[in-house]
């Protein structure tokens, strides 16, 4: 059994490497590098192919909303693509107009079930038009709420429309008790964990680079907050990342 890091931010070209060597001593099997728009997904897409373990989303990134979708859909074709995303809405930072934040995360829902591709959803400040959007275009049947920021209304919500829920290096904050309580009641089997790297890196590397090596420490925190051992999370989250992306049919 092995760690899988779902979500996180590979560098591109050779600096890759020595990041996924690292993971690897760390005993994480499988890495999805997740395109934030079209130029990046493509970066994402070159760094997958080179690299056994290793997957890519393609999306465009609610702060990337107004840089439009241009060329996204025939990334789709690509075998190292594993879904869509990741996709979504941002009211923190609004670097997109939220009318285009929403058209944009629209169409890309739509992307994902036309082609029945997983959907990789970032929602900041912004739950009741994510959900909506999400209700309007018809919720994807592997939809994962990555870096999950919400409590335990907003878990049960997501959990409602059959979501997966994420948990990043956020869980183990120690401010963040909501989402150890999102965390405490998420079905073992509807949860994943992430780095999100090179951001929001765990407790005690906080204020350091993240990295996918540390999905561990993600994960101890979630098998804390649960009350389990973290073999039964690891071993759960490795099951539930491979069958969500389909990976035990893809070569990689």
């Amino acid at each position: 059994m092995a760690w899988a890091d779902h979500h996180c931010h590979l560098p591109a070209g050779d600096a890759a490497g020595p990041v996924i060597a690292d993971a690897r001593a760390a005993g994480v099997g499988v890495l999805v590098t997740v395109g934030t728009d079209v130029q990046d997904s493509c970066r994402a897409i070159s760094v997958a192919e080179a690299h056994e373990g290793v997957w890519a989303t393609a999306g465009v990134h609610p702060h990337e909303a107004s840089g439009g979708m241009g060329g996204l859909e025939a990334l789709m074709a690509r075998p190292e693509v594993v879904a869509v995303g990741e996709a979504g809405l941002d009211y923190h930072y609004d670097h997109s107009p939220r009318p285009v934040q929403r058209r944009v995360f629209a169409a890309q829902v739509e992307l994902a079930n036309r082609r029945d591709l997983p959907l990789v959803v970032h929602s900041r400040s912004a739950w009741d038009d994510t959900l909506a959007v999400l209700d309007r275009e018809g919720t994807p049947s592997r939809t994962v709420m990555h870096c999950f920021t919400g409590g335990r209304e907003e878990a049960e919500e997501c959990l409602r429309r059959g979501a997966v829920l994420s948990f990043s290096g956020i869980v183990t904050f120690p401010k963040a008790a909501e989402v150890r309580d999102a965390a405490r009641i998420c079905p073992l089997d509807r949860l994943m964990v992430e780095t999100d790297s090179p951001y929001l890196a765990p407790v005690p590397h906080r204020g350091k680079t993240n990295r996918p090596a540390l999905v561990g420490v993600v994960g101890a925190a979630v098998a804390e907050a649960k009350g389990l051992d973290v073999a039964d999370v690891e071993r759960a989250t490795w099951a539930t990342t491979r069958l969500f992306y389909g990976l035990d049919q893809e070569a990689g």
